[in-house]
Order: structure tokens, then C-alpha cells, then sequence
């Protein structure tokens, strides 16, 4: 059995005005957004499309969820939902983030990016349970995560890492598109050649 791979995507993150008299360091953002359609890869001209189907967040394991800076280990965690620092929401437009930054010298200057706009985007790392593919669409419906690994606020976007992930699944569509196809030709140059000899002999 093929091992689930991880995958990436980008979403948008922003930070709240302080309130006066706390000292509480909040980002919110929407990671998920459902039944909606993003181009997601390109070959040849060709697009490729994925979208996160209503409902895909049903049963999937956000038990233990950590708020990341740029997914890396290397950097301490600034939340996390096992302690509740961390909120994921999964409500019927997808998956809201609201994250209390710790009070130390990385989450104060993480803090300060995000407000400043620095850094605005974040992206979630995840697996997936079932998922299926409208080659008429040339489209990816990723019915269900298995798991959501990390969030992250991330200075770079992670596109590169997106495109790898998804590259291998729509290469691997795009190469039974054109096996299909040959099939196709195939069954169709023998059914002409059967008709062809029909008409020799009759």
C-alpha cells in the first residue's frame, strides 16, 4: 500500500491590533476554504485544478496540531492545540485558525512581522483519506484529510514545495489521460480495419 504523502498549501494570515491591557499576541487565518476550484499545477498549456470538497475535514485528526514558523523543526513552536493556544475551527466554509503567539523573543518577532505585513501568508501541512479525479475538469477533489499536520506562518510562500506535491499526483493523471487515449486510437484503428476487411469480402 502506497504511503500517504504530505502535502502543502498557502493560505492567508493576519494579525490583530493588541487589545489594551493584554498582552496576548493574536493571528487568525482561514487555512481552509471549501469548493474552491485553484489552479494548482501546469503542463503545456494544460491546467490543473484542486479543490477541498465540502465536508473534507469530517473525521480528520487535528488532535495535536502545532503552529509553526515556515513548518520548520528548527524553530520552537509558538502554539499548539493539545494546550489550546491553537484553535482550528472547522465551520461550512472550511478551517479557521486562531493561534495566541507565546510570549518569547521568536513569537514577539513573529508578532511584529505579521502586523507589520511582512509576512502574511500561511499554509498547512496535511494528509489525505480519499480523494478523486474529473479528467473531463482535469480536476483534483481532495474528499477528505486524514490528518492536518502543522500550520505556518511563512515569509516565502511554499509554492516550489506545492508544485513537487502536486506534480507527482497530476503527472500521474496526465500520463493515464494519454494511456487512455492510446487506447482509444488503438481500439479505434482495429475497429476500422474490421470494417474495412468487412466491406472487402461483402
Amino acid at each position: 500500500m502506497e504511503t500517504a504523502k504530505k502535502e502543502i498549501r498557502i493560505a492567508q494570515l493576519r494579525a490583530l491590533e493588541p487589545v489594551e491591557g493584554q498582552s496576548e499576541m493574536i493571528v487568525e487565518g482561514r487555512a481552509v476554504v471549501y469548493d474552491s476550484p485553484t489552479v494548482l499545477w501546469e503542463a503545456g498549456g494544460v491546467k490543473y485544478y484542486e479543490v477541498i470538497a465540502r465536508g473534507a475535514l469530517d473525521g480528520a485528526d487535528l488532535s495535536d496540531v502545532p503552529f509553526k514558523y515556515n513548518h520548520s523543526d528548527q524553530h520552537m513552536v509558538m502554539a499548539r492545540t493539545r494546550n489550546k493556544t491553537l484553535e482550528l475551527t472547522p465551520d461550512e466554509q472550511g478551517l479557521s485558525i486562531r493561534a495566541n503567539l507565546a510570549d518569547t523573543t521568536s513569537g514577539r518577532d513573529l508578532y511584529a512581522l505579521i502586523r507589520r505585513g511582512d509576512v502574511d501568508k500561511m499554509s498547512f501541512a496535511f494528509t489525505v483519506a480519499e480523494e478523486s479525479y474529473n479528467k473531463d475538469t482535469r480536476t483534483r477533489s481532495i474528499n477528505k484529510f486524514k490528518k492536518i499536520w502543522d500550520v505556518s506562518a511563512v515569509d516565502t510562500p511554499a509554492y516550489s514545495d506545492t508544485s513537487i506535491s502536486a506534480r507527482s499526483y497530476f503527472e500521474a493523471a496526465e500520463a493515464a489521460e494519454l494511456e487512455s487515449e492510446k487506447e482509444r486510437k488503438a481500439l479505434e484503428c482495429a475497429w476500422l480495419r474490421k470494417r474495412l476487411i468487412l466491406r472487402t469480402f461483402l
